[in-house]
């Protein structure tokens, strides 16, 4: 089943998950997708490594979705350090084990530095990969959108117009980074309705569970912490149960709002955690709960 088909159902529910970094903690993340997807979510998405640093656990996990549990699996690809010929040796890989979902992105720079820099005979961009991927003619494809604009980006009209791109080069569904302020997604579509983005605008929502994490992550993507959202968890510096209890709040406050409003489903950030994911479903009635 296309992404296309999916986003004909409403009110779609997406998990997302990273494979461990040591092999030791493999099992332990496949118990964890096993509890969650007795909640019955429409796809489960597995992360890729900065370069594909833990491609062999992603593949495990991406294949025990698909194999195991029976569900829609999805395997971000990015182009960060692989050559083409390399992309389509795991392409080629993924078709081999029945993964025909891709999120394909470009990746981050290396870590350690600031800029990306593309492998001389791989591609620059996600729009490339995208692209590239669509006209083998084998894979579904989802692609990112930046509520708040990409750090990168010479200016917003800009990102608009890429995020455009992406799309004619074969994305089906545009999922979105992590936000905190539901103004930022309506806004976000809104400044693409003269683009003629015709397919689904995915919110996705990160649990806040731990107030240095969340710092470190919207740092990264370049999301922002709203001054509410601030205040409130200066307020509970000292207290991690409410902090997580919050974060299970505002994640409730933001679904209840975006998918009243037309939101097409919702992508949970899980963080490999369950307890404020199992929270947040059964909050709004989704996956088995609907």
């Amino acid at each position: 089943m296309r992404f296309s088909e999916i986003y004909k159902r409403s009110r779609v529910l997406s998990l997302e998950f990273f494979p461990p970094k040591a092999e030791s903690g493999v099992p332990e993340t496949l118990a964890l997708i096993e509890r969650l997807a007795k909640l019955s979510p429409d796809f489960m998405t597995v992360t890729y490594g900065a370069g594909g640093g833990q491609r062999g656990a992603a593949r495990e996990l991406v294949t025990f979705i698909r194999d195991t549990l029976k569900l829609v699996a999805v395997q971000h690809l990015t182009c960060s350090r692989h050559s083409t010929a390399e992309i389509d040796a795991i392409a080629d890989e993924l078709i081999e084990d029945g993964i025909e979902h891709v999120l394909a992105l470009r990746g981050d720079p290396v870590q350690g530095t600031s800029t990306f820099v593309a492998h001389p005979e791989g591609f620059s961009c996600a729009r490339d990969l995208t692209k590239h991927l669509n006209a083998r003619g084998q894979f579904s494809l989802a692609v990112a959108g930046y509520p708040e604009t990409h750090r990168e980006a010479t200016s917003r009209e800009a990102d608009l117009a890429y995020l455009k791109e992406k799309v004619d080069a074969g994305a089906e569904v545009v999922i979105t980074q992590l936000f905190f302020d539901n103004d930022f997604y309506f806004r976000f579509l809104d400044d693409l309705s003269p683009y003629n983005v015709a397919v689904p605008i995915v919110p996705g929502l990160m649990p806040i569970a731990n107030v240095a994490q969340v710092k470190r992550f919207t740092s990264l993507c370049g999301a922002s912490i709203p001054p509410q959202v601030a205040a409130q968890l200066s307020r509970l510096e000292g207290d991690p149960e409410g902090v997580v209890q919050y974060g299970i709040d505002l994640a409730l406050e933001q679904g209840r709002a975006l998918l009243e409003r037309g939101a097409p489903g919702l992508h949970l950030y899980t963080l490999n955690k369950s307890s404020q994911v199992e929270a947040i479903i059964r909050g709004l009635g989704l996956g088995g709960a609907r």
